[in-house]
């Protein structure tokens, strides 16, 4: 008989494993790096939290907001560790919430995409991005999605860190909001429809 309920009781916890989703968006903490174009992930994570009815708190490693939607459990994280080491961050919260590795879902800056286009995949190399370097270090491998936010690559040569790191401009600004909301949709249908469907409904789109 007890072996027979842990049968059921570890069904039960794989069922609910498949629902539950770490969507982790990167960035620097600290006042200096806020509104950068680096923190763009933080920001998609703050919206979807504001649409969802979210609050963060400040746990180990990252601030932690969870939300449902359509039947899932979306687990928001905001890693504190700094761009270099975000996959102790997303390993860490990956596996403390017991969330399979392709219910991981993160969100970055991507100077190879046009100033305003998304693109997500299923998975890939870094592109020398370096918060994808240690996730892939700590992981062992690629396999898991991610959703690129183009920052664009307007900068003189040598100034790439103060361009990433570096302010919105007036006119990205205006044209901020719309590219913020349209990578929160493009999360939750990750979530509720699956990468396939995601990608062929949002991939470079504004």
């Amino acid at each position: 008989m007890i072996s027979w309920l842990k049968g059921i009781f570890y069904q039960a916890e794989e069922k609910d494993d498949s629902m539950k989703f770490l969507i982790a968006g990167l960035g620097n903490i600290g006042s200096k790096y806020v509104g950068t174009r680096h923190n763009i992930g933080f920001e998609v994570v703050d919206q979807i939290a504001m649409d969802l009815g979210g609050t963060f708190s400040t746990e180990p490693n990252g601030d932690i907001a969870e939300v449902k939607h359509k039947g899932r459990t979306l687990i928001l994280l905001k890693p504190s560790t700094y761009m270099n080491r975000s996959g102790k961050a997303v390993r860490y919260w990956m596996q403390k919430k017991k969330v399979q590795q392709e219910n991981v879902l993160v969100i970055l800056d991507d100077l190879n995409l046009d100033f305003g286009k998304i693109r997500m995949k299923a998975k890939g190399s870094d592109g020398g991005h370096n918060g994808l370097k240690d996730i892939q270090e700590m992981f062992g491998n690629t396999n898991y999605a991610r959703l690129r936010i183009g920052i664009g690559a307007d900068y003189r040569k040598g100034q790439q860190i103060d361009f990433v790191l570096g302010q919105w401009s007036n006119n990205e600004m205006d044209e901020l909001m719309p590219i913020i909301q349209k990578s929160a949709e493009a999360t939750k249908a990750f979530c509720s429809m699956g990468i396939k469907n995601t990608i062929a409904q949002f991939n470079g789109k504004v």
